[in-house]
């Protein structure tokens, strides 16, 4: 087992979380609920995690509703939560999130996809 698979324990994590507003430990899982506008933004932002995870190969449980998206993440094989859940976290936190530069030729949408 590599230090990217040793599970972190309760202060590890709780300080590792100050980094992700919006996230929580809860049941043995680092989670994360972003409203959406609906089922579409729903749907956006589920392929848009799925693709994070896919590439990370590092694969959440998500649960898509209407108008929310539930992430949860911890490595079941280590039996806990790793570096490889923050990782991948920061990760979907970033791509999520993201919005064009006020200078930019890009105005992104009116509705934000996640709130």
């Amino acid at each position: 087992m590599t230090a990217a698979d040793s599970p972190f324990d309760g202060p590890a994590i709780a300080a590792s979380l100050a980094a992700l507003p919006g996230w929580e430990h809860v049941d043995g899982v680092i989670r994360r609920t972003y409203q959406t506008g609906g089922w579409r933004g729903s749907l956006i932002v589920a392929n848009a995690i799925g693709f994070i995870c896919e590439a990370a190969d590092h694969h959440a449980d998500v649960l898509v509703t209407w108008p929310r998206v539930t992430v949860s993440l911890s490595t079941h094989s280590a039996g806990g939560i790793t570096a490889k859940d923050f990782e991948v976290a920061q990760r979907i936190e970033r791509h999520l999130t993201w919005k064009p530069a006020l200078d930019s030729s890009l105005t992104g949408p009116v509705e934000p996809l996640v709130r």
